[in-house]
């Protein structure tokens, strides 16, 4: 990655928590607040991901959850917070970094930290993208049948933990031609080592029940909104996109073919594009 468009990670006091932070790029452009899915720290937003987006005129920000990489930790299975403490903690970044209003790319599980803001918080939300996201109505896929996650390992054992979410990572790519073993790995074991406590973030996001917004649920989304789905995806069929895109009011949908429940290298020629083009001052 070329560090020069990062700004460094920085510890912030949000909410009654720590978080870890970092920036990308110009801080005049618009912001776009990348929101990992459940048990992920800040580095499953790809840096060269974020480094691309960020060459392109944005000002980004990914950040650890709790319970992810460098930010505040509680008891495996004893998250000392709700769902809506975390949608709350996007909007004290945005407040720490003098963002108003930030584009929220919100991913998986935390598709509903992008729900609330949406919906609860319109004001600070200039648009939303969810990314391999469902609206979880009932009439949907399950999982495919072929989704083989391994049983958890000994995790005071750091070499089995990454194997063992590596092997996530593998089922979740759902067959996926650009799956990269040795790139997934990497990052893996970076996460591990970087993690306060890699036990709470296996467990922690989990042990939580999903809030739903006080003002109302996906019809009532008002910020131009996309949603990115991968045509592989084995854990969200591709039907869970396009129920997620009728459910919006004025929804686009972005097909990434060859992704499974993640965003592969090769699909970036069409999310970069796509995301820059959503995020456009004015559209909202």
């Amino acid at each position: 990655m070329n560090a020069h468009h990062s700004h460094g990670e920085q510890l912030l006091s949000i909410n009654g928590a720590e978080l870890c932070v970092e920036t990308f790029g110009d801080p005049t452009t618009p912001a776009i607040m990348l929101v990992a899915g459940a048990a992920a720290s800040m580095l499953w937003w790809d840096a060269d991901l974020v480094e691309r987006i960020a060459t392109r005129g944005r000002f980004v920000v990914r950040y650890d959850h709790r319970d992810t990489g460098r930010s505040t930790c509680y008891p495996p299975g004893q998250p000392g917070y709700s769902f809506t403490d975390l949608a709350l903690d996007v909007l004290g970044i945005q407040d720490a970094l003098g963002i108003e209003r930030a584009h929220v790319v919100s991913q998986s599980m935390f598709g509903g930290i992008g729900l609330l803001l949406g919906v609860d918080h319109p004001h600070r939300v200039a648009s939303l993208t969810f990314v391999s996201s469902s609206t979880g109505a009932d009439t949907l896929p399950p999982p495919s049948s072929d989704l083989a996650i391994p049983a958890e390992p000994d995790l005071s054992d750091a070499t089995a933990v990454v194997a063992y979410v590596v092997a996530g990572a593998r089922a979740y790519a759902g067959g996926s031609p650009y799956f990269d073993e040795a790139a997934s790995r990497a990052l893996i074991e970076h996460d591990v080592a970087r993690a306060r406590n890699y036990a709470s973030t296996l467990a922690n996001h989990y042990a939580i029940a999903p809030d739903r917004p006080a003002r109302g649920g996906y019809g009532d989304i008002t910020a131009p909104t996309l949603v990115v789905h991968g045509d592989h995806d084995p854990v969200l069929p591709l039907p869970h996109g396009k129920a997620l895109r009728d459910a919006i009011p004025g929804a686009e949908l972005l097909v990434l073919q060859g992704a499974g429940h993640d965003l592969p290298e090769p699909t970036w020629d069409d999310l970069v594009p796509a995301l820059v083009r959503h995020t456009e001052e004015g559209r909202s």
